[in-house]
């Protein structure tokens, strides 16, 4: 066993018997240059005001084909639709150069792709990477999604037909990483999304350290541009990050359905770790659902949180079998709306033609070393006949000045 290996303390997962991985503790927030680096202005991209999605792309097939390295984006303001990473490429954003989302959805041809719970043809992101093990974005350089045009739509479409869907306004993601190992997003600053920041699906090994993730609650309110979506993924730590967002923070997703539990394509969140960052507004911290099956030993540990709605929110949705498991909140300072809220979710809610409703727990939460300014402590509605709630402990609790040590939920 080397010295690196040696030094890293001996912890668990919330199960009490899952080690933590000596992967979460190589943190390391910049990536040197590798001397492989081709220059997006090489190619013809240039800070000039048109949309070089042709001349980035050719850039990263060149780049592929040579052996891999890094796309860089070393200086001025590059415009580009979608871009599709191949298996050794990896983004590099230098401080002061952004990467900026065209505002024409006709940029983002619709594709095959997974969102919302489901595999569908849907608008692919700003960035996608499928099959791309060692994936990365560094630099300390800025992406956005230009999404003020999106957002202004949305609300307007909102407004003329109340019911619409998140989808029914067509957008794109910044970031969508997908079927890829060993991911790692380091030092840079995410911004205005037109939709979800940055969807993890099917991967392992994924670090988010040292990034800036933002989206406006107003003038005009960012919809479902949720920080960090993990969906159907397995080790991942977000460390040392600050998101300030208008919807979730950190999304674990995975499915959804009144079958969703035996589909192939969803399936769990396993071993998260969220740790030292903190937050300005967001709907949810940490937010279970709204399309989850599975959330296994989570863990979200030395945070501060200035404003928001929730602290840890379980969307329990009627309609989806769910088993929300085995998680740990400690070391927490927060001032937030709600501590702790566990409700129905009832959004777009479809039971197929399922007669009866989806058994869905809650069970083995853990809230430890805390303390929350709030309006509410524990915003949990009980409803035994969607689901059920067991082992909820608070441990050196203080709220709103109160102390709490005890069994909420037995």
């Amino acid at each position: 066993m080397n010295e690196k290996q040696t030094s890293v303390p001996l912890e668990f997962f919330p199960d009490g018997k899952t080690v933590i991985d000596s992967w979460f503790y190589d943190v390391a927030e910049a990536r040197a240059d590798c001397g492989n680096d081709f220059y997006a202005e090489d190619f013809g991209a240039l800070d000039d005001g048109a949309v070089h999605t042709a001349e980035l792309q050719k850039a990263i097939d060149c780049i592929a084909d040579a052996g891999g390295g890094n796309l860089v984006i070393g200086r001025g303001t590059v415009l580009s639709g979608a871009l599709y990473f191949r298996k050794g490429v990896s983004l590099c954003v230098r401080e002061g150069a952004v990467l900026k989302g065209s505002d024409d959805i006709a940029d983002y041809p619709p594709c095959s792709t997974r969102i919302e719970g489901q595999t569908c043809e849907y608008f692919p992101a700003l960035i996608n990477a499928d099959c791309a093990d060692g994936f990365s974005v560094f630099g300390g350089g800025t992406i956005d999604g230009n999404g003020l045009r999106s957002w202004k739509a949305f609300w307007l479409r909102r407004k003329w037909n109340p019911e619409c869907t998140n989808k029914d306004e067509q957008r794109a993601r910044l970031i969508f990483v997908s079927n890829s190992r060993n991911v790692s997003i380091t030092g840079v600053t995410l911004q205005n999304s037109q939709f979800w920041t940055t969807h993890f699906y099917r991967c392992s090994r994924v670090s988010v350290i040292g990034c800036k993730i933002f989206s406006p609650a107003s003038p005009v309110p960012a919809p479902s541009t949720d920080a960090i979506d993990l969906d159907v993924c397995s080790d991942v730590l977000i460390k040392n990050c600050h998101i300030e967002v208008n919807d979730d923070a950190v999304a674990l997703k995975g499915g959804k359905g009144p079958y969703a539990d035996s589909c192939a394509e969803n399936g769990s969140n396993e071993r998260i770790i969220i740790e030292d960052c903190t937050y300005g507004f967001c709907h949810g911290c940490l937010t279970l659902g709204s399309e989850s099956v599975h959330d296994r030993n989570i863990i979200m540990r030395r945070i501060r949180a200035d404003d928001g709605y929730n602290l840890l929110w379980f969307k329990m949705r009627p309609d989806t079998p769910q088993l929300y498991e085995y998680i740990l909140a400690e070391d927490i300072s927060a001032r937030v709306e709600n501590f702790i809220t566990v409700k129905p979710w009832t959004q777009f809610f479809d039971l197929q033609g399922r007669t009866d409703m989806p058994p869905s727990r809650t069970e083995h939460v853990a809230v430890k070393r805390c303390r929350c300014t709030c309006k509410n402590d524990f915003n949990v509605e009980e409803n035994d006949s969607q689901y059920r709630l067991s082992d909820f402990v608070v441990e050196d609790v203080e709220i709103n000045g109160r102390k709490m040590s005890s069994v909420i939920i037995s």
